[in-house]
């Protein structure tokens, strides 16, 4: 059984610091604050594991592409055109194919999965992957319009003051918020769309209500 405490995310946020660029660090200790936030709302019990998913979810982020697909073919992913035309994607799965060799202590499902899926999402996230997705679009670090706007539409609707059932559907109200908000930005793009994306937008349509419209 994999115990993470306080003691090992000290180490792990050493480590991570010792790893990627200040810039990019200060990113994931707010996408740590985030989550450690978000998990008082919705599953206190998944903290730490969500905290670690946090400092390990861009440790690959600032590798080149060819650095990407070499450490990609190291953990025996298999990448097709579409994946290597997609590069800013590539680091949530060679993170995630990593952790198991590098940081065995930490290979537990909700830190892999919540790290592999929290760039491209997927149909029928768990609520650690959606946690952490979340996290990262929406931490104070983020200045971008769609990630200001994001963070408000969560936090001024107060989901602390929410009953649980109130609270869950808000969280799909913002994810699905997200996703067309991306979407919208990769086909003003012209760039590749991840079906994984598609899928996990009209897996949360399916879950809201006709009259719950995020863009309101």
């Amino acid at each position: 059984m994999i115990e993470i405490t306080e003691q090992t995310l000290a180490s792990l946020r050493q480590t991570v610091k010792e790893r990627i660029s200040p810039r990019r660090l200060a990113h994931t200790l707010a996408v740590e604050d985030a989550v450690t936030r978000l998990c008082a709302l919705y599953c206190p019990q998944e903290e730490l594991p969500l905290r670690a998913a946090a400092l390990l979810h861009d440790l690959t982020k600032e590798l080149s592409l060819d650095g990407q697909i070499e450490l990609a073919r190291t953990h025996g992913l298999s990448l097709t055109e579409a994946d290597i035309a997609s590069p800013k994607t590539l680091h949530a799965r060679t993170a995630a194919a990593l952790i198991p060799k590098e940081f065995p202590h930490l290979a537990h499902p909700t830190v892999i999965g919540a790290v592999r899926w929290h760039t491209v999402g997927r149909e029928d996230m768990t609520l650690t992957e959606q946690l952490l997705y979340l996290a990262d679009y929406i931490d104070e670090s983020r200045t971008f319009p769609s990630c200001v706007r994001l963070r408000r539409f969560f936090w001024e609707a107060h989901p602390e003051a929410m009953s649980s059932e109130e609270r869950l559907q808000h969280l799909r109200r913002t994810l699905l918020l997200s996703f067309r908000m991306t979407l919208g930005d990769l086909l003003r793009e012209g760039a590749l769309i991840s079906p994984e994306t598609v899928a996990a937008r009209n897996a949360l349509l399916l879950l809201c209500p006709d009259d719950a419209d995020p863009d309101a």
